[in-house]
């Protein structure tokens, strides 16, 4: 390619995202307003610990209250539904996450679906992803809509693009290709299961590695121009495309870090923001 590879930029997005944020959360501080965001941990996972940090932080630094609630790793499916019930009623908190995995022994799908779906920020409800399948969420699941975020911020072309997205998770892959597909995008969903897998990404105009494994996606498979959002994130800030080599191809790509992860949070963020302006307004 002649031209040199767009570097999509996710800490240039999310400084966007926050600053329209900052003046959002003033304006409910005005009314007594103070976006809350409850978290809720289970068991010790360092990576998750740590996740949660990134958020609390993210959250006191725009001036919305965060709320940590840890809870011990022999917590059960039970145990942790009250706990959620509980933040559900409290009419002081405005969005509840639940970080990803929790133990084994936990029905993470119960668990996810007795959040409300009004404070479901993190779009991780059976009825969320409904929502979002019709193109109606009012809180998609936050990787995905900072994939979409960030190809409206530079402007990338989604409609009569063909899309290949590498993974099928119900909080990524699968939601973001209905928001591609809402968005006029053809797309085709692909996973580990998929034969000739190749094949699909050579013919994608748009890709979005979301399978969790370490620099998968291969160099070789990118078609010329082809605009590349890496979703993955691994041990040694590693993500789901082998950078270097997809770069001499790409027209567009996102890097890791500094790229989809960024956005997530602001994603998180906004979607807290935008439940507490709607339960203000009623």
């Amino acid at each position: 390619m002649n031209a040199e590879p767009l570097i999509l930029d996710g800490n240039k997005v999310a400084a966007e995202i926050k600053v329209r944020l900052a003046s959002r959360v003033e304006e409910l501080a005005v009314k007594g307003v103070v976006p809350c965001l409850a978290t809720v941990l289970v068991g010790e996972d360092p990576s998750s610990a740590t996740y949660v940090r990134m958020k609390v932080n993210a959250c006191n630094r725009l001036g919305i209250r965060s709320v940590r609630i840890d809870l011990p790793k022999e917590t059960t499916t039970e145990q942790l539904i009250e706990v959620i019930q509980q933040l559900n009623k409290d009419p002081e908190v405005h969005g509840i996450l639940l970080q990803h995995p929790v133990p084994h022994h936990i029905d993470e799908r119960a668990a996810f679906d007795a959040i409300s779906i009004d404070k479901d920020v993190d779009g991780v409800t059976t009825e969320g992803f409904a929502q979002n399948a019709f193109g109606f969420a009012m809180f998609p699941s936050c990787t995905p809509a900072a994939i979409m975020a960030i190809m409206d911020y530079y402007k990338l072309q989604v409609s009569g693009k063909h899309a290949v997205v590498v993974g099928r998770s119900p909080i990524l892959g699968k939601p973001v290709s209905a928001m591609l597909l809402n968005n006029d995008a053809t797309v085709t969903t692909c996973h580990s299961k998929t034969t000739g897998l190749e094949h699909f990404v050579r013919s994608a105009d748009i890709v979005v590695a979301a399978v969790g494994k370490p620099e998968f996606v291969r160099g070789d498979w990118i078609k010329p121009g082809a605009v590349i959002l890496d979703a993955g994130y691994n041990p040694g800030n590693i993500g789901d495309v082998d950078f270097n080599a997809c770069l001499q191809h790409a027209s567009a790509i996102t890097p890791v870090p500094a790229g989809v992860g960024p956005v997530t949070i602001a994603m998180l963020l906004k979607h807290t923001v935008d439940a507490a302006t709607k339960r203000s307004a009623n």
